[in-house]
């Protein structure tokens, strides 16, 4: 019975469970991974623009209206 000796060997029960968690895993993590990506690049560009807007109206205020300086 050789062939039962085999399906106590660990490397059987860590093919089997590394298999399972890889699928698991591919099948369920891909979309919001996909989303937080796009999600980051986003955040990115957004984080930029004002970044830049605000050092442009910091570099060169206008004075307010109806206000003497």
């Amino acid at each position: 019975m050789k062939l039962l000796d085999t399906y106590n060997d660990g490397q059987v029960y860590a093919g089997t469970f590394g298999g399972s968690f890889l699928a698991m895993f591919s099948n369920m993590f891909i979309q919001d991974l996909l989303r937080t990506i796009v999600l980051a690049i986003v955040g990115a560009v957004v984080s930029f623009g004002v970044s830049m807007v605000l050092k442009k109206i910091i570099k060169n205020p206008r004075p307010l209206k109806g206000r003497k300086s």
